[in-house]
């Protein structure tokens, strides 16, 4: 497939925002069990802040993937059998939450509720992070299914894409959170640092898992099937046209075999092994400027793993154009 980078900034950005509104309430659960200092609220506005600007600079990524932006309202309609149209709805409504739990610490209004028998005393802020949570995992589900529920695609069509989606963006967004975190708290930093490996040492799990997966692939079509000839030596000696078309332009990355595999080290090398070095070092010496960059290769690394996922992905109709 061509990967389109409107869709692999809207992804890697929401995915990150999302990781951090879930450092975030990860805080304020720890800090209500009494595991964790109590945090001002003003870490907690600012932390949602920044996560609302990812998301929104990922939504406006998006529109740039549209041929049409001002029908965009439109992609919600089909949300009974659409995962797309899921995501459209669940997008907006995260990023809705993220802002009523960011300006309530901001008004620092955090009253109490419950506090019954029959339930714990639970401050609002938190059963309001509670419900972003929900929405935040369902956004991610909704995003990964796009791809996985393509039959056709055999690369995406595996639930380790929405695994994968799920735990790169928590990776990014706690490697972020612990970047963030230097400037409010050292435990805050130690903890978050702590849940940015583990993330990332599992989304380096599974996405092997997935490489491993996809190189081993047995492709339903073939030139055989494609033609319904069934001769056991088939070679195509054009693609049947002189020029390009939407077909060679949209389903087909363009770049050589050997370019597609230097991409795939590059996002191995930067997305995981070199984030989990920057953050040890930085959790080690207590350097902020090591945990910035922790997240900025890793996010940059990501930028590369999502252009790879796209461009994997081969399209049974390039069984008729192989040859350009």
């Amino acid at each position: 497939m061509h990967p389109a980078f409107s869709v692999i900034f809207l992804t890697t950005l929401i995915g990150a925002g999302q990781g951090l509104f879930l450092a975030l309430v990860t805080a304020e659960a720890f800090s209500h069990i009494g595991a964790l200092t109590a945090q001002e609220h003003h870490f907690y506005s600012t932390g949602s802040l920044l996560s609302l600007s990812l998301l929104v600079a990922g939504l406006v990524a998006s529109f740039f993937h549209l041929g049409h932006p001002e029908r965009a309202w439109r992609s919600a309609a089909m949300w009974r059998t659409s995962w797309l149209s899921r995501e459209v709805i669940a997008l907006p409504a995260f990023m809705s939450i993220v802002f009523i739990y960011g300006l309530l610490h901001y008004l620092n209004w955090n009253p109490k509720v419950f506090g019954t028998t029959a339930l714990p005393e639970t401050s609002l802020t938190l059963m309001v992070g509670i419900v972003g949570i929900v929405l935040c995992f369902t956004l991610f589900i909704c995003t990964g299914m796009i791809y996985a529920c393509l039959k056709f695609l055999q690369e995406w069509h595996t639930p380790l894409t929405p695994i994968n989606y799920t735990l790169l963006g928590m990776s990014s967004g706690f490697t972020l959170a612990t970047a963030f975190a230097t400037q409010y708290s050292q435990e805050l930093t130690s903890l978050f640092g702590t849940w940015a490996i583990i993330f990332t040492l599992a989304a380096l799990l599974t996405r092997t898992a997935s490489l491993l997966r996809n190189k081993r692939i047995k492709y339903r079509s073939t030139l055989r099937t494609a033609i319904g000839v069934h001769h056991n030596n088939i070679q195509q000696q054009s693609q049947g046209s002189m020029g390009g078309s939407f077909n060679t332009r949209e389903y087909f990355h363009g770049m050589s075999a050997a370019f597609l595999k230097s991409v795939k080290w590059v996002f191995l090398l930067l997305v995981f092994p070199l984030p989990l070095l920057l953050i040890g070092m930085g959790l080690s010496n207590d350097a902020t400027a090591l945990l910035v960059s922790a997240f900025t290769v890793q996010y940059v690394g990501l930028i590369a793993e999502r252009w790879f996922f796209f461009a994997q992905a081969n399209h049974p109709q390039n069984l008729y154009y192989q040859t350009i």
